[in-house]
């Protein structure tokens, strides 16, 4: 196989785990297919269903699978290859020994997947779904189900989302295995852009240097890096930037691993040896938010109560330098800090690196219970609920000047009480810092995974400074 899974018991279990959690029906899960960029046999990078991927490990393209919870059957859909494709591949095992390996007896060609719904649904049986967030497979669901495409997201299983949101986030020891891994690659990429980046260089050569460290890492990108001078953008992929002197980079990155677990980290560093004395300011306020929310967490407290600490932080970090005025907790409460703050604080991370995203943020990130907020800068908080032991999850404060904002609310008279204008529109050209690194939950606290990158003012500046000897 040129793929890599856990022992087959890790997914026994698993999906045992998933039945015991429904009463009766079928719970039908998606594998991806292959995706043409612009012809049929140009395709896009392969990435397989990350659910597919925890339940069934399979990471190869045209399958799906059907679990029968009222007799415990499984079944995994896929086609077998013919000589035709085997001249281009090379020989690959049949569908069914690839579902020995984790432990499903069970298989058949893709059709019949049709047939086998088409039953349930005259037999009224329930039959649970994922909402479908490729297209290929909207139209499958739509054709098998009898669905209206628009309407798959309504009919998909609630139950279904809960249950895998409440088994995926707790991740098993084998799993923050890979996500450590992950890191330690992401880290690999972060020195490299640190210690490769000089004058005159162009954005996009420090980006594929960034790129080369995670494939050596024997996987890839977990999402499209982010490597820019202009960090104010919070998701900047434009790349054709010189950088210079004076300036500095932010860079987002993260490495997946050969089985599909990321890691997701954020390093901000001068072009030139050292920060300028304004940047130095900022990059403190960043980084002393960083540790604070850092040393919060633990099971229990809700990641919601570290954001708002961690806005207040910016918040009075910024009014220590004149920025901003007044009282911390109250500019907060009105949504002062998003001039400067305008992400949330992380996200869980796991297969994805916005682990989950595509079950619904509500459903992954909050609870029953507590509900994401509207305000603007608060409403871009992924993740909000109590923590537990077993979560994984990033920590990324940042500061962003953002000279569009900053005309707008000037103009409306916003927050003037909180905001020092005259002092901002010194900053309107200082671009963004952001400080990200990776954590789980553990019973006491927290635990760092991946090895930490120089983060400190002194630490940065001498990588920095060595590059230039």
């Amino acid at each position: 196989m040129h793929f890599k899974t856990f022992d087959s018991h890790t997914y026994i279990q698993r999906r045992q785990v998933l039945k015991s959690t429904f009463g009766s029906g079928l719970i039908l899960l998606m594998g991806n297919h292959e995706s043409p960029i612009n012809f049929r046999d140009n395709t896009y990078r392969f990435r397989q269903d990350s659910t597919f991927l925890y339940y069934f490990g399979l990471d190869v393209a045209g399958l799906a699978a059907i679990i029968d919870i009222d007799s415990g059957s499984e079944r995994i859909f896929g086609t077998d290859l013919t000589i035709d494709d085997i001249v281009w591949t090379g020989p690959l095992p049949t569908l069914s020994e690839m579902a020995h390996t984790i432990g499903v007896y069970k298989t058949s060609a893709y059709g019949k997947i049709e047939i086998i719904l088409s039953s349930a649904i005259a037999s009224n049986r329930p039959i649970h779904f994922l909402p479908p967030y490729r297209y290929d497979n909207m139209i499958r669901l739509s054709e098998w189900l009898h669905i209206p495409i628009n309407k798959l997201a309504d009919h998909s299983s609630i139950s279904l989302i809960k249950s895998i949101v409440r088994q995926r986030a707790i991740k098993e020891a084998c799993e923050i295995d890979e996500i450590h891994r992950a890191a330690n690659i992401t880290a690999n990429m972060h020195e490299a852009a640190m210690n490769f980046a000089l004058p005159g260089m162009k954005e996009y050569e420090l980006v594929s240097v960034v790129h080369q460290e995670a494939l050596k890492g024997g996987g890839d990108l977990s999402f499209a890096t982010i490597l820019t001078v202009n960090g104010e953008t919070l998701h900047n992929h434009f790349h054709g930037n010189t950088i210079k002197e004076g300036q500095m980079i932010l860079c987002d990155a993260g490495a997946e691993t050969n089985m599909h677990y990321a890691g997701d980290m954020t390093c901000t560093f001068p072009v030139g040896r050292t920060f300028t004395q304004k940047q130095k300011d900022i990059y403190e306020i960043v980084l002393n938010t960083h540790e604070a929310a850092v040393g919060n967490l633990k099971p229990g407290i809700t990641y919601k109560e570290i954001y708002l600490k961690a806005c207040e932080n910016i918040f009075s970090g910024l009014k220590d330098i004149g920025i901003t005025k007044g009282n911390p907790a109250e500019a907060v409460h009105e949504g002062a800090h998003a001039m400067f703050f305008q992400c949330g604080l992380g996200h869980m991370l796991g297969l994805d690196v916005h682990d989950m995203e595509d079950l619904g943020e509500q459903y992954v990130g909050y609870s029953d219970k507590m509900v994401k907020s509207t305000q603007f800068g608060m409403k871009s908080l992924r993740l909000g609920r109590t923590l537990e032991t077993g979560f994984v999850l990033t920590v990324e404060p940042g500061i962003y000047f953002i000279p569009t904002l900053i005309d707008m609310w000037r103009s409306e008279g916003k927050f003037k009480d909180f905001i020092d204008y005259e002092k901002l529109d010194q900053y309107r050209d200082f671009s963004g810092i952001r400080v990200e690194e990776d954590f789980v939950i553990t019973k006491t606290g927290s635990a760092l995974l991946g090895r930490s990158l120089p983060k400190t003012i002194s630490e940065i500046e001498e990588v920095r400074s060595k590059v230039f000897m």
